[in-house]
C-alpha cells in the first residue's frame, strides 16, 4: 500500500504525521484546563451582581443549550456523552438523563439558596420550603419528586469547553476534574431538609458576568403547560440585544420537539404570546431572515 509521501517525510523527520491539532493547540488547552482547575480549588462565595431576592441565575453556556428543555412528559433520554445543541461560543457535553424545564427550576432555586455560601460548602434547605418557593404543592408525590430529581442531578455529568470570537479555548471543565451539576446530597429525614453542595467549578461558568439573570416572579406566572415559554424566558435572558432572533431549525432542536415543524410553529407561537403577556418581550414573530430562512424574532423588554 503507498503511503502519503509528505506524511513519512514528517515521520523521517520527527515531526507529528498527521497535524490535525498543533502542539501549540494541545498546550493552549492544557494551560486553560489547568487554569480553570486552579482557579476552581479554592471555595469562594459566588457573588453575582443583580441577583436579589426576585432574580434567578444560569450560565449562558447552560441558557443557550439543550441541557434543559420543555420535553413531552414521560418522555426522557438517557445521554452517554452526548455533544448538546448549544451555541458556537462553547461545546458542551453531557451524561446523564435529560433534563426538562422543572429540573431548571431545582437548578435555578438551588443557586440562589447558594448565593451566600461558599462554593464547594455545605448548604441546607428545608424541603417543604423550597418546594413552595417553586409554586409546588408539598404533597407526597412532590416529595418523592424533588428527591428523585436531586439524585438526578447529582448523577448528571459536563464536560463544558468555552470558546473565544476566534474559536480557541477559553476555559475547559469537567475533563481533567469532573464536573457534576450537584456536587452531592443528604437528606435528614427528622429535619425534612437537604444539605447539599455545589462543584466549585460553577464559578468559572459564572465568571466575566457570562450569566442569564432570570425575574423569578415572571416565571412562577407562566402558565401551566406553558414549558416552551419558560425555555425561551431562559434563551432570551442570556443576550442583552434589544432585538433578537433564532433560527427555527435551531430553537427546534434546542427544545428538543420531536414533532412535526408546523406544531413547533404553533408551540413557538403560543409560548412568544405567553412572554408578551408578562411583558418579557414584545413583538414576537416568525418571519424570513434576510438569507431566506425562517427564524423567530422578538424585542426583549
Amino acid at each position: 500500500m503507498r503511503q502519503n509521501t509528505s506524511t513519512v517525510n514528517a515521520a523521517v523527520r520527527g515531526a507529528d504525521p498527521f497535524p490535525f491539532i498543533t502542539k501549540q493547540e494541545i498546550e493552549g488547552r492544557e494551560r486553560s484546563a489547568n487554569k480553570a482547575k486552579q482557579k476552581a480549588s479554592t471555595p469562594i462565595q459566588m457573588f453575582l451582581p443583580g441577583m436579589d431576592e426576585f432574580m434567578r441565575a444560569m450560565p449562558n453556556l447552560l441558557a443557550r443549550s439543550s441541557l434543559c428543555a420543555p420535553i413531552a412528559r414521560g418522555h426522557r433520554k438517557m445521554h452517554g456523552g452526548t455533544v448538546l445543541v448549544s451555541r458556537k461560543d462553547g461545546v458542551l457535553e453531557y451524561w446523564g438523563e435529560q433534563l426538562d424545564e422543572a429540573d431548571a427550576d431545582i437548578l435555578l432555586q438551588l443557586m440562589f439558596e447558594a448565593r451566600q455560601a461558599a462554593l464547594g460548602q455545605p448548604i441546607t434547605i428545608n424541603r417543604a420550603a423550597f418546594l413552595r418557593a417553586m409554586n409546588r404543592s408539598t404533597g407526597k408525590h412532590d416529595y418523592e419528586w424533588l428527591h428523585r430529581r436531586m439524585k438526578v442531578l447529582t448523577a448528571a455529568t459536563l464536560i463544558i469547553e468555552a470558546k473565544k470570537t476566534d474559536g480557541s479555548t477559553k476555559y475547559r471543565i469537567g475533563d481533567t476534574k469532573t464536573f457534576h451539576i450537584l456536587a452531592g446530597f443528604d437528606y435528614d429525614a427528622n429535619g425534612e431538609a437537604y444539605t447539599y453542595t455545589l462543584d466549585p467549578q460553577w464559578q468559572v461558568l459564572f465568571d466575566n458576568r457570562e450569566y442569564a439573570l432570570i425575574d423569578w416572579q415572571k416565571r412562577l406566572l407562566i402558565g401551566r403547560g406553558q414549558d416552551m415559554a419558560k425555555a425561551l424566558q431562559r434563551l432570551v435572558a442570556t443576550s442583552s440585544n434589544a432585538e433578537q432572533q433564532h433560527a427555527l431549525d435551531w430553537l427546534k432542536e434546542k427544545m428538543q420537539y420531536a414533532s412535526p415543524m408546523r406544531k413547533f410553529k404553533n408551540a413557538l407561537t403560543n409560548a412568544m404570546r405567553e412572554l408578551e403577556r408578562l411583558k418579557i418581550i414584545a413583538k414576537g414573530r416568525i418571519e424570513f431572515s434576510t438569507k431566506g430562512k425562517e427564524q423567530a424574532a422578538w424585542k426583549k423588554l
